[in-house]
């Protein structure tokens, strides 16, 4: 089959692999410029050099069998290797974040900078619309991302599908970013707050492996503090922030050579419990951290596992068994 994914981050990405691997024809379109996702990293200049910043998720872990030899394969290349400081089994991408996507996405065909706007189903398929009216012809299309934007696409193609993805809504965060011009005289890297107050999770990003630059540090607001302050303006999340950040290092912290903030809308996804959703009557499926569980692992997981469900369709002329999330759009 010709499959179109909507969204190039971990879940898509995983999905393209596996699907290209058995043979199928795969295209990922994806808004972003580039590979990163909630895996992005954002670089500032400042008078002591380039500061590099995971301003998405911090680190990831590997429990899953097949996604341990996954992991195996990225720290082979390079791309990703283990930080203690945020726990005994913690991985990181290298020389940032997006490294394991950078590394999916080199042997597949992705349209970067194309937000898909529109899907049509047709006798032959699907028919995908962009925002720049390019107008793409599959036989399956897979939608791969977060809940709240999935609600939206599939609202007028799968409207049950639709509302159980609106019905996992995502928790917000804001994350402010800070680079000084020496290294903050704190021994701890990697330091948990709470969930209702302004430092939910303090990163120092210049001790991850293969870092360099000016010392850097990444703080996650709680997601409770980061909902009710969700439209307040960013100056004053910044200077609060920061204010939380002096207050739980208790040293002497200089004032930061650059700084920038950024609001994650859809940072935790809330998890429908399923691993993946496949009806190859409609050619339609869905994948995702919001889908199987959040996290990377969660997202590699769920694309995967759709790609297994394709591949035991695919050609098939039998009454399909359905995931859970198409018996509720179905009924059957």
């Amino acid at each position: 089959m010709k499959v179109i994914i909507a969204g190039a981050g971990m879940a898509g990405l995983a999905c393209a692999t596996a699907l290209r691997s058995t043979g199928h024809e795969v295209l990922l379109l994806d808004k972003g410029r580039g590979p990163g996702g909630r895996m992005a990293s954002r670089r500032l200049e400042t008078p002591f050099g380039e500061a590099v910043f995971d301003l998405g998720a911090p680190a990831f872990t590997a429990r899953d069998p097949m996604f341990q030899e996954q992991v195996q394969q990225w720290a082979e290349l390079g791309a990703v290797a283990p930080w203690a400081a945020a726990g005994h089994d913690a991985w990181v991408g290298v020389p940032a974040m997006n490294a394991p996507l950078k590394a999916l996405a080199r042997d597949l065909d992705v349209h970067w900078g194309t937000r898909v706007s529109k899907l049509s189903s047709t006798p032959d398929g699907w028919t995908i619309t962009t925002d720049g009216n390019a107008v793409f012809q599959a036989d399956a299309v897979v939608v791969a991302l977060p809940a709240e934007q999935t609600a939206d696409l599939l609202a007028s193609v799968a409207a049950r599908i639709s509302e159980t993805a609106r019905c996992s809504p995502s928790t917000p965060c804001w994350t402010v970013m800070l680079a000084f011009h020496e290294r903050l005289p704190f021994p701890e890297d990697y330091l948990v707050g709470s969930d209702d107050g302004p430092l939910g999770l303090a990163i120092r990003n210049r001790a991850k492996p293969g870092r360099s630059g000016p010392e850097t540090w990444v703080v996650h607001a709680g997601s409770d503090w980061s909902a009710r302050n969700l439209e307040s303006p960013s100056g004053w999340i910044e200077e609060t922030v920061f204010a939380a950040l002096v207050d739980r290092l208790a040293v002497k912290v200089p004032v930061p050579i650059a700084c920038a903030v950024h609001r994650w809308r859809y940072a935790t996804p809330a998890s429908a419990g399923v691993g993946a959703a496949w009806d190859p009557r409609t050619g339609l499926g869905i994948c995702g951290d919001w889908v199987a569980g959040p996290g990377v692992e969660g997202a590699w997981r769920s694309g995967m596992e759709l790609a297994r469900l394709v591949a035991g369709t695919s050609g098939a002329r039998v009454r399909p068994r359905l995931h859970s999330l198409y018996q509720v759009e179905t009924g059957v």
